[in-house]
């Protein structure tokens, strides 16, 4: 037996493992790399080590921590206030406005993790509070982040752009915009409809009072969100669900330790999108800082990192490099651009790429699959623009994947849920993502230009 099939029978054991028993992928995912990596592909531990992703690990770490801290002193509660208040108390158009905002963050250039990275922790704390289902809020940030993410201006479309111009092959960048645009605006409204989001548009939310009434005005109760409740001296609130408080009216403002947090948040999304810093340890600065201004507001806020996320993330991806390492992605690829059936071969990369993306970097499978295809394209047997289009939808709407970085911060992120549960259903919506994508792809961008 080869090594590369090896290598991906120790794949398909360890989901099976993991979905069966109570283990953490990612320790499987570990344990693997250094067995396959050491007694199959013969590396040194410096060469499977190397392929840990320290840059997501920070990532991961430093926007949970800084969070937390934003969570300990109030800061997230005003923002959630303000968001109610913006939307006139209209709850389901917030996940349109988080979808909206990481559209526009990503075509005018941000990274698309960077972009999840800012949105999810504040989207996924309103999410808690209004009832709304933190999987549709979760997902939508990420389908939004990719909708923009082909512009020619962002770093998906001028990857994708550049690489097809160095080929000598057709291109057309508004089709490829579009297209991502166009797949990841109707997945959402799909999500939208059967996700609760019928149910959120008969509710509206009194931003003062905090009470919660469907099209006829009678009061109704939100699962998760802050009901109104006598205190000492006054009105207060806490949420159904035992959390902690959340006041609605208009009370005191701004706290100076509140006011540094938004400036600290201002600056990590200045330092990400404007100066293209590293969105992780601008965080972790900017955490530390407050941490110091403030000691108490980060009590107990290390411990809220999300550990058991980050070990998840950090073992698979750590696996996938030694996949690419021992070159068991490139011999996918040839294998199915050896196949020969024009429609088949382009219907299998849109596979590759979606399965290989849903647990590394969408750039660097971009960057790989359609160097893979342009001998193929080239034939012309299928048009160039179609499949080129098809290959970057593919590769990225599966980001959605809890091993990717987008997925793993809407996991990280995401608060009142039981985030065993909540890891399985990112995990098999991954899994639906990766099976329909190409497929429609394929059916909507390839099959007619063949044809």
């Amino acid at each position: 037996m080869s090594p590369e099939l090896i290598s991906i029978l120790a794949l398909v054991a360890m989901f099976v493992v993991a979905t069966f028993l109570p283990i953490n992928m990612g320790l499987l995912a570990l344990v693997g790399a250094f067995l396959v990596g050491t007694a199959v592909a013969g590396f040194e531990t410096d060469d499977i080590l190397g392929g840990f992703p320290g840059s997501l690990f920070v990532t991961l770490v430093g926007i949970t921590y800084l969070f937390a801290i934003a969570q300990n002193n109030g800061t997230i509660d005003w923002l959630v206030r303000t968001a109610v208040r913006g939307v006139r108390g209209r709850v389901w158009l917030i996940p349109w406005v988080m979808f909206s905002v990481a559209a526009l963050l990503t075509a005018v250039g941000a990274v698309s993790p960077a972009a999840v990275a800012i949105l999810a922790p504040v989207a996924l704390g309103i999410a808690a509070q209004y009832g709304i289902s933190p999987l549709l809020m979760g997902l939508l940030i990420v389908h939004g982040a990719q909708a923009g993410g082909f512009s020619p201006i962002s770093i998906y479309g001028s990857t994708v752009n550049d690489i097809v111009d160095s080929s000598g092959l057709p291109g057309d960048e508004l089709v490829l915009f579009l297209s991502s645009l166009l797949f990841n605006l109707v997945v959402a409204v799909g999500l939208f409809l059967v996700l609760g989001g019928r149910r959120l548009m008969a509710l509206r939310i009194d931003p003062t009072t905090g009470d919660a009434h469907d099209g006829d005005g009678n009061r109704v109760s939100v699962p998760g969100r802050s009901v109104p409740v006598r205190g000492h001296g006054g009105t207060e609130a806490a949420t159904a669900q035992g959390g902690h408080a959340l006041a609605l009216s208009d009370g005191p403002g701004l706290t100076r330790d509140q006011g540094l947090t938004l400036v600290g948040l201002l600056a990590l999304a200045v330092a990400a999108f404007g100066f293209d810093l590293d969105v992780g340890l601008v965080a972790v600065t900017v955490a530390v800082v407050l941490a110091l201004l403030s000691p108490a507001s980060q009590k107990g806020a290390v411990d809220k990192v999300a550990w058991s996320t980050v070990l998840l993330v950090g073992g698979v991806v750590t696996y996938v490099a030694v996949l690419q390492e021992m070159g068991t992605i490139d011999y996918v690829g040839t294998t199915v651009s050896d196949l020969g059936a024009p429609l088949l071969v382009a219907l299998l990369l849109c596979f590759v790429g979606g399965i290989v993306s849903a647990f590394a970097s969408s750039t660097a499978i971009l960057a790989a699959t359609i160097p893979l295809a342009v001998p193929f394209l080239l034939a012309g047997e299928v048009g160039a623009v179609g499949l080129i289009a098809a290959l970057a939808v593919s590769s990225t709407m599966v980001d959605v994947s809890p091993f990717s970085t987008n997925g793993a911060l809407v996991l990280a992120n995401a608060q009142g849920v039981d985030r065993d549960a909540f890891y399985r259903q990112l995990l098999l919506y991954g899994a639906a993502v990766v099976v329909l994508a190409p497929v429609a792809t394929w059916l909507v961008l390839v099959v007619p230009g063949w044809l």
